[in-house]
Order: structure tokens, then C-alpha cells, then sequence
């Protein structure tokens, strides 16, 4: 592979609960006027990611996959499917209630796992996440509730701010709340079960599908409540630049690194890097060549790339969030 840093063209989603925030936050002048969602760096066959720079432009990320496996992916990837799906989600409404399928769930349901986790970019005075249920009910509660419109009743929730983050393991019944914009990270899939959305109906007068019963399956009614958590700082690089620990799964690792000086990065070939620019605006140089990383930009960092630099655009430091398997 003649691996390089790998852009792409978003792929945009017009959600009844989107905002305008995608596009005036990041100058997308190609987003649509209302986007709920844009996925970054997708495999997903619903909304796969195109490549928008060097040779491989044109190209499709399940081809690349397909043709060059680990030297794209890394030798932590099992087979040739990209595992994860990266978006930025913008609830100017809330989202419904809903839950996603666990690796156990997932098969018995006929769905897709996805565990996942967000990161708040933005987030209005007094804005809430819906973090899973109160004193677990149990799902006769839990119907009962969804008959008689009274689903808030029961539903945990939490205060957020920018830079605070939220796992989401599959069976967790969950939502954003109004005034959030989130980068998420998730297992690639796209299967979702609404409980309750909030009584809303669409310009023609009708509610969105409802799947109570899929729902009830797939929600783990033991697990723990997940909170809000805090950066975990790491200690600072050789070059001087601040580094947190956002968030560690089993199925990804997610970083922040405030770069106010030239960050040498090292690869091993064990996975690839996902890259976005949370603050401000960077470059990315490597053995062959140097990209422009604007604010708000997604790449995709090749595993067998082997070394890159990352360096602040102007006087102001950039904060990227780094993701690997």
C-alpha cells in the first residue's frame, strides 16, 4: 500500500432532531441547512466513506479494506472490515430513546452490535444526556410506561459540558439531549431500537416506528448506570504537548493530545489512527509528504504509515482526538 494520510467526503444524514451547528462550526458549506449527523470515516454499507485526497481519491473505504488489510487496519483488526464508524452528531432536538444491540443481544435480534461513545464538542446551559434507567425497572415497568406516554418518568439522566465523555455499551437505553453536538465513536453498525421519541410526528403528521419489543430484548437490565467522565490526564509528551485519556474498551482507545509543539508519533502496525481536530487546526507530515488538517477535520492514518508529526496551524495550540483499536 502506498499508505498515506487518508481524508474523506462526509457522508451528511438530515434528522428531524438536527441543527446547523455541523456546518457553521466547521464551514461545511456542502452540509445540508438541517444535519444530524455526519459520518466522518465509515465502511458501513448505509454511508461508506469516499477518499477525497492523494492516489487513492475516488475510492471507496470498504475496497480499500478489502485490497489491502492490515496494512491499512493493522494486525489488531480481525479479517478486512473496518470496525468502527466515526461520526459528528448534532441534537438541536432530543434524540429518542432508544438502545443498541450487544454482541450477545445482536444475534437472537437479527441486528448489528454497536457499543459507543461520545465525546461533547459543544453543549448548551443546562443541556442532558439520557444515561440508561432509573432503579432498573424491568420490562413489564418499562412497557407499561411506553403505553402511557410516561417513559421521562423513568430515565437517568446527567449534566454535561464540553470535553466530558459518555460509554454507551450495547443494551444501554440512552439519547442525547437538546443543545449537544458529539463526536462519536461505535462499533460500525446502524441498527437502533426506539423505546419512545418523544411523541413527535413529522411534516406529515406521522410518529416514527417504534420496536418495543426488540428494544426489551436487547436491554441489559443488570448492567451498571454509566456516568460522565472526565479527561484523565497522561503525562505530557517529550515534545511538551498536554495528552488526556478520554476512554479505553475492548474495542477502541480513544486519546486527546493539545499540540503546541511538533508531536512525533510512532505507529507499530497494530492498528490505525483515527484523527479529528477538536481545537484550532494542524498539519500532518510524514515521510513523503505533508496534509493541511482544518478545524473539524477527520484522516485516517494508515497502520503501516510506521511515523507522522503533528504540528499547531499559527500561534493558537490544536487538540486532536486520536482513536485506535
Amino acid at each position: 500500500m502506498r499508505a498515506h494520510p487518508l481524508l474523506f467526503r462526509p457522508v451528511y444524514r438530515d434528522c428531524l432532531w438536527g441543527g446547523d451547528r455541523i456546518a457553521r462550526r466547521y464551514a461545511r458549506a456542502d452540509a445540508p441547512a438541517r444535519c444530524g449527523e455526519s459520518w466522518e470515516i465509515s465502511a458501513h454499507p448505509d454511508g461508506p466513506s469516499v477518499v477525497a485526497n492523494g492516489p487513492f481519491a475516488g475510492r471507496d473505504l470498504p475496497s480499500l479494506c478489502a485490497e489491502f488489510g492490515p496494512a491499512l487496519l493493522g494486525t489488531a483488526c480481525e479479517g478486512r472490515r473496518f470496525p468502527l464508524l466515526f461520526k459528528i452528531i448534532d441534537a438541536h432536538q432530543p434524540l429518542s430513546i432508544q438502545v443498541h444491540p450487544s454482541e450477545q443481544s445482536a444475534a437472537a435480534l437479527g441486528g448489528e452490535p454497536k457499543t459507543e461513545m461520545w465525546h461533547v464538542l459543544d453543549a448548551e446551559e443546562g443541556a442532558r444526556l439520557v444515561c440508561g434507567l432509573r432503579d432498573c425497572p424491568g420490562p413489564r415497568t418499562l412497557r407499561d410506561a411506553i403505553a402511557a406516554h410516561r417513559v421521562p418518568e423513568l430515565l437517568l439522566e446527567c449534566a454535561v459540558r464540553p470535553g466530558d465523555s459518555l460509554f454507551v455499551p450495547g443494551g444501554t437505553l440512552h439519547a442525547l439531549g437538546a443543545g449537544i453536538l458529539v463526536y462519536e465513536v461505535q462499533q460500525s453498525s446502524n441498527t437502533t431500537y426506539r423505546v419512545y421519541d418523544w411523541d413527535r410526528v413529522d411534516a406529515d403528521g406521522r410518529s416514527r416506528e417504534l420496536h418495543v419489543d426488540k428494544a426489551v430484548a436487547a436491554i441489559d437490565w443488570r448492567a451498571p448506570a454509566q456516568s460522565v467522565r472526565r479527561p484523565a490526564a497522561e503525562p505530557d509528551s517529550a515534545a511538551g504537548n498536554r495528552r488526556w485519556r478520554l476512554l479505553r474498551t475492548d474495542y477502541f482507545d480513544l486519546r486527546a493530545t493539545e499540540v503546541r509543539h511538533e508531536e512525533p508519533v510512532r505507529m507499530d502496525g497494530g492498528s490505525f489512527h483515527a484523527l479529528f481536530v477538536r481545537d484550532g487546526a494542524a498539519r500532518i507530515a510524514w515521510d513523503g509528504g505533508e496534509l493541511a488538517l482544518p478545524h473539524g477535520t477527520s484522516c485516517l492514518v494508515p497502520a503501516s504509515l510506521g511515523a507522522y508529526a503533528l504540528r499547531p496551524v499559527g500561534d493558537a495550540p490544536a487538540t486532536l482526538l486520536t482513536t485506535t483499536l
